[in-house]
C-alpha cells in the first residue's frame, strides 16, 4: 500500500511538472494495483489525453463519473461527463459526444441552484448554434459562459468563453473584435492560468482562427509560442499534430518547402496513431498543396485524397490539381461545386482565389470579374494584409486578361509589396510574373526579363518546376526544357528504364499503383513520347539517368 500511494504521489507530481509519459506509467501502475479514487482518475484522464491515449482518457473519465455518482457528488459527475464529450467530439464522435453532453445536462437539471458546471454546459450551446450558422446566439452563449466563470472564478472556462466569442464575431464578420478577443483569450494561456488541455485546446482554436481569416502575422506568433509550450513537455503528443500541422503552413509561407512536407508528413502520422481524423486530414492537404506546387501531380491527387478520406475539403487544390493536369472543363466544374458548398464569407475567401485563376483559363472572363470583385468585397471588410494581397493579385490577373497591363501593373505591383513584407517568397514571386507580364504587353523588356528572372531564381529554390519553366519561358522568351520532370518522376524513370513493372515500382517507392501510372502517364507526356521504351531512350540520350 505504501508503495502504491507512493506511485500516486509522484505520478502527479510528475504531471504536475509536464512530464505526462511518466505520469501516465505511475498512475497507471498505481490503478492496477488498486483502483484510484476518482479525483486521482482525473489525473490520469488528463495524463493519458496528453501522451495521446484518447480511448484510456475516456475510460478512465468514465469511472470518475460513476465513481461520484455514488457518492452523490452530482456537480462533479457532471464536469467528468462533459469533458468525456468535449474528448469524444474532438475525435469526430459526435453521436457519442451528444450522448455524454445530454447526461451531463439531464442531471445539471437535477440540482438546484448555480454552479460553475452550468457554464461548462453554455459551450455545446455556442458549438450547435455555430453549427447552425447563427453566431450571434453563439456569441451570447459564449458571454452567460465568461459571466458563470467570472462569478466562480474560473480560468478555464472564462478563456473557452472568449475564444468562443472571438470565433463568433469572425464568423459574424467583425474580423478586427474577434481577434482582439483571440488575443484576450491567449493572455490567460501565456499567463500560464490554464489547464493543460484547456491550455493546447485554446492555442490551437486561436491558430486556425488567425489562419481562417488570413490573420498570418498573428498566426505565425502564436503558432511559435505553441511550438515552444509543446518542446517542453516530454513525453506529450496531444497537440504535438496539430502543432507540427501549422509549423507547415508558416514554413511553406516562409519558403522552406522541404521542411514544411517534413513536418506535415509527422503531423500526419502523430494524427493517426491518436485516431484524431479531422487534423490528420488537413496535414494530408497541406502535403497535397505542397506536392501540387512542386509539379508531382499524383503525389498531390493522393493527399487530396486522403485529405478527402478523413473528413477535410479536398478544395480549392483538387481543382488547381485538375488545371494542372490540363482538364479546364474538370477544374471549372469541380471549383463551382467548392463554391457552391460554402455561403459564409471566412469559407469563399478561401476558394475565390482559385475560382479566379481557373475561370480565366477556361476564358470566362465575366466569371472571374465576379469572383475577383466579391473576394475585393471581402479583403475590405476583414481588413489583414494576406487577404489584402491575395484580392490585389486576383484583380490584377483580371484585367491582365482584359488587356489593361497598365492597371494590371498597379495591381501585382501592390500584391508583390505586400507579400514581400509577409516574408513569403513564392507568392511575392508569382507577384513579380504578373508584373513581368504586364511589362511586357507594355513594351517594357527589361523590367518583364528583370522580374521574371528574380521570379525564376525562387522557384527553382524551392523546386516549383511548373512555376520555373513558365518564368524560364518569360525570362528568356524559349518554351521550357523539355522534359522537365519532378524529383520523384525521375526516381520512378530511373526504375521503369530499369525494366521494372508499374507494380514492381510501386513497391519499391512505398507508393499504390495508381500514383505510379500517374507517373509514367506524365512522364511519357513531358518527354513528348508514347512508349516506356521511348522514355528510356529518351532518358539514355538526354542524359536523364
Amino acid at each position: 500500500m505504501d508503495d502504491r500511494m507512493d506511485m500516486i504521489d509522484r505520478g502527479k507530481a510528475a504531471a504536475d511538472a509536464r512530464s505526462w509519459a511518466d505520469a501516465f506509467e505511475l498512475l497507471s501502475e498505481a490503478d492496477a494495483a488498486q483502483p484510484l479514487e476518482a479525483k486521482d482518475l482525473e489525473q490520469l484522464a488528463t495524463a493519458a489525453y496528453m501522451v495521446g491515449r484518447d480511448p484510456e482518457s475516456v475510460r478512465a473519465l468514465e469511472r470518475a463519473h460513476h465513481q461520484y455518482l455514488e457518492a452523490g457528488a452530482a456537480l462533479r459527475a457532471v464536469r467528468a461527463a462533459f469533458w468525456i464529450g468535449i474528448n469524444l467530439a474532438l475525435r469526430g464522435q459526435w453521436e457519442a459526444a451528444s450522448g455524454w453532453l445530454g447526461r451531463a445536462q439531464r442531471l445539471l437539471s437535477r440540482h438546484e441552484g448555480d454552479s460553475v458546471e452550468a457554464g461548462y454546459l453554455k459551450l455545446p450551446e455556442v458549438i450547435q448554434a455555430a453549427m447552425a450558422g447563427d453566431h450571434v446566439a453563439a456569441y451570447q452563449a459564449a458571454a452567460a459562459a465568461i459571466e458563470i466563470g467570472q462569478r466562480f472564478e474560473e480560468p478555464d472556462l472564462v478563456a473557452l468563453g472568449v475564444f468562443e466569442q472571438g470565433r463568433a464575431r469572425m464568423l459574424q464578420g467583425d474580423v478586427p473584435e474577434g481577434l482582439q478577443l483571440l488575443d484576450e483569450a491567449m493572455v490567460a494561456v501565456l499567463a500560464d492560468e490554464l489547464s493543460p488541455v484547456v491550455t493546447g485546446i485554446v492555442y490551437c482554436g486561436v491558430i486556425e482562427g488567425c489562419h481562417s481569416v488570413h490573420a498570418l502575422r498573428r498566426a505565425h506568433r502564436w503558432t511559435e509560442a505553441l511550438t515552444e509550450w509543446c518542446v517542453n513537455q516530454p513525453g506529450m503528443v496531444a497537440f504535438t499534430g496539430q502543432c507540427l500541422t501549422h509549423r507547415a503552413e508558416l514554413l511553406q509561407l516562409r519558403g522552406d518547402w522541404a521542411g514544411a512536407l517534413a513536418e506535415a508528413r509527422e503531423a500526419s502520422g502523430s494524427f493517426h496513431e491518436g485516431m484524431n481524423q479531422f487534423p490528420a486530414a488537413q496535414a494530408h492537404y497541406r502535403q497535397g498543396e505542397l506536392h501540387r506546387l512542386q509539379g508531382d501531380l499524383p503525389a498531390a491527387d493522393e493527399s487530396y485524397r486522403r485529405a478527402s478520406r478523413w473528413g477535410w475539403s479536398p478544395q480549392p487544390g483538387m481543382s488547381l490539381l485538375r488545371l494542372a493536369e490540363g482538364d479546364r472543363p474538370g477544374a471549372t466544374a469541380s471549383i463551382g461545386s467548392a463554391l457552391a458548398e460554402v455561403d459564409n464569407p471566412i469559407g469563399r475567401a478561401r476558394v475565390l482565389p482559385a475560382a479566379v485563376t481557373i475561370r480565366l483559363a477556361a476564358g470566362d472572363l465575366d466569371a472571374a470579374q465576379k469572383a475577383a470583385d466579391e473576394l475585393s468585397v471581402i479583403a475590405d471588410q476583414y481588413s489583414t494584409d494576406t487577404l489584402a494581397a491575395i484580392a490585389t493579385h486576383a484583380r490584377g490577373q483580371v484585367l491582365l486578361a482584359r488587356e489593361r497591363p497598365d492597371e494590371a501593373l498597379a495591381a501585382f505591383g501592390r500584391a508583390r509589396t505586400l507579400w514581400s513584407q509577409l516574408d513569403a517568397p513564392y507568392e511575392t514571386a508569382v507577384a513579380r510574373m504578373g508584373v513581368a507580364r504586364s511589362c511586357r504587353l507594355l513594351g517594357d523588356d527589361a523590367t518583364a526579363t528583370l522580374e521574371s528572372t528574380e521570379a525564376l531564381a525562387v522557384f527553382t529554390l524551392l523546386g516549383a518546376t511548373p512555376d520555373a519553366d513558365a518564368a524560364r519561358e518569360l525570362a528568356t522568351g524559349r518554351p521550357p526544357r523539355t522534359g522537365a520532370l519532378t524529383a520523384r518522376e525521375l526516381e520512378v524513370l530511373a526504375l521503369v528504364a530499369g525494366g521494372r513493372t508499374n507494380r514492381e515500382v510501386a513497391a519499391e517507392l512505398v507508393l499504390s499503383e495508381r500514383t505510379v501510372d500517374r507517373h509514367v502517364s506524365n512522364i511519357l507526356t513531358k518527354l513528348g513520347v508514347s512508349s516506356r521504351t521511348a522514355a528510356t531512350a529518351y532518358a539514355y540520350e538526354h542524359r536523364l539517368l
